[in-house]
């Protein structure tokens, strides 16, 4: 072999290993941060998009694993990081681990919420959307002495997704990084009565919309959901091929990729017979809130006072820490007790001298 060929081959060599390098570096960089509803099935749907044959466990506060996924014939493989928020919504200020300045660019906002609850969906999803709404915003400040087009990129991005010649351009504000709502539990949801599925679906399809997301319903108990699940994660993982196939038949599970729906499609929002004509709102977004909670009074079920104690979780058990904060407690209420005797009988005292 001449020297000369075997030096082009060398510098082939080197090229190719800089852009396998660049490439893994990408992908590694890829993640998914998975929200929502407490006890809606995020756990699942990781333990499932992993393949892991394993019964899910209670999620406290934030929790990561990875996966891995061959590509083509090399031996190296493209790392996927995966976030998950546990507590439903009390715990949104941990977003700012999973979602910062070095994430921002390559990560997935995935919102699961419990279809089987509808009296729970607005708030979680309101409050979930301005928490992460209000990171982004944040880190975009933090960024922007050192990057200060990283608000143009963001939002390039997001019309990239949606489509920039969407019909509906003037009336969708994207998020400003790629967002997921996940539809749990649809193996309940389809028994509901058909009008309340048809509010339901209509009301979460216009806040996707809005948002310019993809969303997607799902149950552990039928495979093709599962399936589906895995093929949109991948999609945000792996950069791997999505499904296009639009669904938006309330009486079947509802799939509607980012920027395939239509306000004109949607309708009109699920105003009660009392309310129509009646209801004063200043933005589309309140009309619909307003509509659906007519149908579906909303409360707050992550309230922080009515949540487990997670010390008292027994997978987090660590007999030397628990006996140690047991003699702790107890301490401490006989403390309480005693304060509560001398308070009494200063105030008994103060009494008899009153007297």
């Amino acid at each position: 072999m001449s020297k000369g060929l075997e030096g082009n081959l060398w510098d082939l060599a080197i090229e190719k290993a800089k852009e396998a390098g660049e490439e893994n570096k990408a992908n590694e960089d890829s993640a998914v941060f998975l929200i929502g509803n407490k006890n809606a099935g995020k756990t699942s749907i990781i333990l499932r998009f992993l393949d892991r044959d394993e019964p899910p466990k209670p999620t406290v506060a934030l929790e990561y694993t990875y996966g891995r996924r061959s590509k083509g014939h090399n031996i190296a493989k493209d790392v996927g990081h995966i976030w998950e928020l546990g507590g439903g919504t009390w715990l949104a200020k941990l977003m700012d681990v999973p979602l910062n300045s070095d994430t921002i660019l390559h990560t997935a906002l995935i919102i699961v919420v419990d279809l089987s609850k509808p009296n729970e969906m607005w708030f979680t999803l309101e409050t979930l959307l301005n928490a992460a709404k209000s990171r982004i915003e944040t880190i975009i400040n933090e960024m922007k002495p050192d990057n200060p087009g990283i608000r143009e990129t963001l939002r390039s991005k997001a019309w990239e997704r949606v489509g920039p010649d969407h019909p509906d351009k003037s009336m969708i504000e994207p998020y400003l990084i790629p967002l997921v709502i996940i539809g749990s539990k649809y193996d309940v949801f389809q028994d509901f009565d058909s009008e309340k599925k048809k509010v339901i679906c209509k009301t979460l399809r216009f806040i996707a919309h809005t948002h310019g997301a993809s969303l997607q319903f799902f149950s552990l108990k039928m495979e093709q959901l599962v399936t589906k699940i895995r093929t949109l994660i991948s999609h945000y993982l792996f950069s791997t091929s999505s499904s296009s196939k639009l669904q938006v038949e309330h009486n079947k599970p509802l799939m509607v990729p980012e920027g395939q729906d239509s306000f004109q499609q949607i309708g009109t929002p699920p105003l009660a017979d009392k309310d129509i004509g009646r209801v004063q709102a200043k933005t589309p977004m309140e009309l619909w809130k307003h509509a659906f909670e007519g149908h579906f009074p909303q409360h707050n079920a992550d309230n922080a006072a009515l949540v487990e104690d997670p010390a008292k979780d027994p997978q987090y058990a660590e007999p030397p820490i628990d006996n140690l904060r047991t003699q702790k407690d107890e301490e401490l209420e006989r403390y309480r007790k005693m304060s509560e005797r001398r308070a009494k009988k200063a105030h008994g005292d103060n009494q008899d001298i009153i007297s």
